[in-house]
């Protein structure tokens, strides 16, 4: 009998009766707010450009005509007080970050 539970280079190989399941290495799930920070920055950026150059200057100019017909004055863009900073500031973010993206795709992370 003991001859029999060694293996010789003739006799077949056993296979497992249940296959074993390879599991592969499961990166960390992200932070929503980590992997979504970028396009949000996009969105809040033309949200802000939609607010103060189209409904701002509609809703401005129809609050004083109710409420003060015989004196009108312009809507003055909040966001380009200051020099424009605001759309400096929100270029540049947005720019190096979607230069950071490409160089992170080019790398091969997600």
């Amino acid at each position: 009998m003991a001859d029999q539970d060694i293996a010789t280079p003739d006799a077949p190989i056993a296979t497992p009766a249940v296959a074993v399941p390879v599991t592969e290495e499961k990166k960390p799930e992200e932070h929503w707010m980590k992997q979504y920070w970028r396009p949000m920055m996009g969105w809040l950026y033309m949200l802000v450009c939609l607010c103060d150059f189209v409904v701002f200057p509609v809703l401005w100019g129809m609050l004083q005509y109710f409420l003060h017909p015989s004196q009108i004055t312009q809507w003055d863009p909040i966001t380009l007080k200051g020099a424009g900073f605001f759309h400096l500031a929100m270029g540049a973010v947005l720019g190096i970050s979607a230069f950071g993206r490409t160089q992170e795709k080019k790398v091969g992370a997600n």
